[in-house]
């Protein structure tokens, strides 16, 4: 007799009630687990402060990384892109141009990074103790959107000096206040991406030595160090399905007031994230009740 047999039977006999949880191997894919996930919220909490604390406890600038990459990548740009390649800006200053970018570049690509290995880094941990397995890569989603505000108040900085100080072309709209919207959709993707490379990495080790290379692959089809109105009409349509362009570009778009801004390619992301997320969560849910038998 099965597990879940068991557990129906017992259930029957004593009345669901009386139960305080109820582990059972069938369930339904498509369930987010939701309530799971708000009842486990200390531990989600646990977990966030883990990641945030952890990552730079033993090292000797410790925050200061926060500042320091992604300063350091605008300095690498602006010289290589900017300088040497002399690549369009749109009239913004390259400094402001290519931080405006890699600052939602590095939360999306920290978010799929760390999602991508959660089954692989917390086997020991899936193995020993029940809870929602969604918490986790949530956690990392939620640990990096620290991050990500402190580089985008580091970005606000360098901005407003720009903006008030040095007569830039800057021309701040409403489409700023768009901000919230775009977060939540670069999370969505980076999770529904990270749940799906997750699952099949259970099976094929090898996946996880392509992620780091096709991040960066990744980043050149989207516009972070290139407008995308730089490129001929008739090549922006294939730059257009990559989900992510009309985030960055809406993001310049609503901060620097230059940028190509498209309510339909928007709502084409949204749609995309959605889809992708919920096939990440079915994945998801159907490689966590075995993958021990495989990892």
């Amino acid at each position: 007799m099965r597990f879940h047999d068991i557990v129906s039977q017992s259930a029957f006999r004593r009345g669901e009630d009386d139960w305080d949880y109820i582990i059972c191997a069938r369930h339904n894919p498509l369930d987010l687990k939701l309530r799971e996930v708000y009842r486990y919220r200390d531990l989600l909490y646990m977990l966030v402060k883990r990641d945030f604390v952890a990552v730079y406890k033993q090292t000797i600038l410790g925050p200061l990384w926060f500042f320091i990459q992604p300063l350091l990548t605008t300095l690498v740009f602006t010289v290589i892109f900017g300088r040497l390649a002399q690549i369009s800006t749109d009239g913004i200053p390259p400094v402001l141009f290519y931080l405006a970018g890699i600052t939602c570049w590095n939360y999306f690509a920290s978010c799929l990074t760390a999602t991508s290995t959660t089954f692989r880094d917390n086997q020991g941990i899936f193995g020993k103790v029940y809870f929602p397995r969604l918490v986790v890569p949530l956690s990392i989603v939620a640990s990096n959107l620290i991050k990500f505000f402190i580089q985008f108040l580091m970005f606000l900085g360098i901005y407003f000096y720009f903006l008030f100080f040095t007569g830039a072309p800057v021309q701040p709209n409403f489409h700023w206040m768009l901000l919230p919207l775009l977060v939540f959709m670069m999370a969505g993707l980076a999770l529904g991406f990270g749940l799906i490379i997750t699952s099949m990495t259970t099976k094929y080790r090898d996946l996880v030595f392509l992620l780091s290379f096709g991040i960066q692959l990744y980043m050149y089809a989207t516009p972070v160090i290139y407008p995308l109105s730089s490129l001929p009409p008739e090549k922006r349509f294939w730059l257009v399905l990559n989900p992510m362009t009309s985030i960055i570009e809406t993001f310049k778009f609503g901060f620097l007031g230059r940028g190509t801004f498209n309510w339909a390619h928007l709502g084409y992301s949204l749609f995309f994230m959605c889809c992708l997320l919920l096939a990440g969560v079915v994945v998801f849910n159907r490689t966590e009740k075995n993958f021990m038998d495989t990892v």
